[in-house]
């Protein structure tokens, strides 16, 4: 049962505690002594954070379509887009963040939430960042069919290559197809793009790096990867996407934490030295979240991560 626990990739459950946490960490905080008896400050709104008496917007949420050139069942494809625009005048450098998987990929109405990081999209809009969350196909209220390596069956993820890599392209075909609706969208400044994201959206955003070189200046990856290594091709499948990375004249940001119950940081290790030895660049990074807190969900904890990242936009996004 482990190893099947850890075949794919955290779902629902990742999703409320991404939610959770966000609420926590936008509309709070706290720790110490008198934490646990402290009353609780009010949930705050979408895009909006609690600074001690009220709660304050960071920035104004959006929902655009990112028309594509896909076509299922004779009709047009297109993409939900939730975009965090920073309250600053415009233009502003862009984030695209890549979402995961969904679990298993045994729970369909997984698939029709449409995930976003409010802690991350806070930490780059406070910097003046506008930060996009596209969902690929069949994912949130996008259009088309969810499809990124199931069985034949369609009754879960599948742990073969042979299946799972097709998976792998269909999402990239999504990425570049929001990458290039975001590119052209008013406000945003084109020469100042960054990828990023989280399980499966975090090797995304590395393979895209390396993809498109002409349109991105890096990749941030949080605790990226196809398959969970309870899978039998998790090596293979994650390796050979990683390393599609590697052709990216651009330095990547790798950040890992420990206790991730889907990607050791010895496999993930292993993984940035495919990618380094392909002749990829980037900086591999590893944190140690609180106790009992799992390691898959490093980004909502800007804490620990915040100032690697500082430091990679300024060496690559300078002023």
């Amino acid at each position: 049962m482990k190893a099947h626990r850890r075949s794919c990739l955290p779902g629902l459950a990742a999703v409320a505690l991404s939610a959770f946490a966000a609420t926590s960490m936008g509309c709070g905080g706290g720790g110490g002594p008198e934490a646990a008896t402290a009353p609780a400050p009010p949930a705050c709104a979408s895009a909006s954070a609690w600074n001690g008496t009220r709660c304050e917007p960071f920035a104004t949420r959006v929902t655009e379509r990112a028309a594509t050139p896909f076509v299922e069942s004779g009709a047009p494809v297109t993409l939900e887009v939730v975009i965090f625009e920073p309250l600053s005048a415009p233009p502003h450098p862009l984030v695209v963040f890549h979402h995961g998987s969904t679990g298993n990929g045994d729970n369909p109405a997984a698939f029709l939430v449409t995930t976003v990081h409010e802690p991350v999209a806070r930490f780059f809009a406070t910097r003046g960042w506008a930060v996009a969350f596209p969902q690929r196909r069949g994912r949130g209220a996008s259009g088309g069919l969810y499809d990124e390596g199931f069985e034949p069956d369609r009754s879960r993820y599948s742990c073969r290559q042979e299946l799972a890599l097709p998976g792998v392209e269909r999402a990239l075909q999504d990425a570049d197809a929001a990458l290039g609706h975001l590119r052209r969208r008013p406000g945003v400044d084109a020469s100042r793009i960054l990828l990023a994201g989280h399980s499966r959206g975090g090797i995304l955003a590395v393979a895209q790096a390396g993809r498109r070189p002409d349109a991105v200046r890096g990749a941030v990856n949080f605790v990226g990867g196809w398959l969970g290594e309870g899978c039998v091709d998790a090596v293979a499948v994650n390796r050979a996407t990683f390393v599609t990375g590697a052709a990216s004249p651009h330095p990547t940001l790798w950040l890992y934490a420990a206790r991730d119950a889907f990607y050791s940081l010895e496999h993930s290790r292993a993984n940035f030295a495919a990618f380094a030895g392909a002749g990829g660049r980037g900086e591999f990074r590893e944190y140690a979240r609180a106790a009992g807190l799992e390691g898959h969900f490093l980004p909502d904890d800007p804490p620990l991560w915040g100032a690697d990242v500082d430091r990679y936009l300024g060496e690559r996004f300078p002023k």
